[in-house]
């Protein structure tokens, strides 16, 4: 699974003073060396918690945009801009995605059949990254560029990056009792 190389992002809250050290309401726009680009914006519209403050306001969810149009997708629907999008079959040589409604049942059916699940340990690693790579952008304030190869940030900013990657382990949470 690919990752990101180019991280920017714009911190539109800032954290309660005393309280969360986390930014609600932000935008981070992450690019991929091929070229596509990522954006996740939080939304005022619906609280943390899955509750709607603006019934007619944006909804939590995924916009796929391409040369034909856009999709959007959540928990609860699926429009596109043009509704043959959702009806006119794939091509025969399409990639089909692994389908499963329910992903702890899919981890459980899978310890059972031995098959990989829908999520296996290279996509989750890199789906956490990406949510990492995004939170230490909006932590420093800076347009940062990463390796995925080697995991680590480069060029500009870098060693500040770098400091957010992992925290200084205390005693007796760290790894002293390896011999």
């Amino acid at each position: 699974m690919p990752a990101p190389t180019l991280v920017e992002s714009k911190a539109l809250s800032v954290p309660i003073p005393g309280g969360y050290t986390c930014i609600s309401d932000y935008e981070v726009k992450f690019t991929y060396p091929n070229g596509v680009v990522f954006n996740v914006l939080s939304t005022p519209d619906e609280d943390p918690f899955g509750g709607i403050i603006k019934k007619e306001g944006q909804r939590n969810g995924i916009r796929f945009e391409g040369s034909d149009g856009w999709i959007w997708v959540n928990r609860d629907e699926i429009t596109a801009s043009d509704k043959e999008l959702l009806s006119k079959p794939l091509p025969e040589n399409a990639e089909r995605l692994y389908l499963s409604n329910n992903q702890m049942e899919n981890f459980f059916d899978c310890m059972r059949s031995r098959k990989d699940p829908i999520c296996d340990v290279d996509v989750g690693h890199r789906s956490a990254s990406v949510c990492h790579l995004g939170a230490i952008s909006l932590r420093t304030g800076r347009k940062l560029q990463w390796d995925p190869a080697k995991e680590v940030f480069v060029g500009e900013h870098a060693e500040e990056a770098d400091a957010h990657v992992a925290r200084k382990m205390r005693k007796p949470y760290d790894y002293s009792f390896v011999s």
